[in-house]
């Protein structure tokens, strides 16, 4: 999860992220998100607002930290919700968030 914390914050700092739900769902209708993140914590309205318009817009969405952790990560107070607007820095995200088989193994 750190890593994903990390690329979402670099992307921040890169310009290709934006965050907020206004400027998401403003992303997500204009074709400009590549990926939509959510806060795990994020109030069953608001995960119901954005699974909806990902869904019916084609946007992938996947459910991270909280949103302190998220928030944090990008340098600000607290976020429910950010989209990468990048499919590079996308595509990290997701290979960051997919299991890998030697994740269990004791080091």
């Amino acid at each position: 999860m750190r890593r994903v914390l990390q690329l979402i914050g670099l992307a921040q700092r890169a310009g290709r992220l934006v965050s907020g739900e206004e400027s998401v769902l403003a992303a997500v209708r204009g074709g400009k998100a590549k990926l939509v993140i959510l806060a795990g914590d994020a109030s069953p309205n608001a995960a119901k607002k954005f699974m909806d318009k990902c869904r019916y817009y084609g946007v992938e969405l996947v459910q991270v930290a909280d949103r302190g952790e998220l928030g944090k990560s990008l340098g600000k107070p607290q976020r429910v919700v950010a989209a990468l607007l990048d499919e590079g820095f996308a595509e990290l995200v997701r290979k960051a968030l997919k299991p890998t088989p030697d994740a269990n193994l004791e080091r």
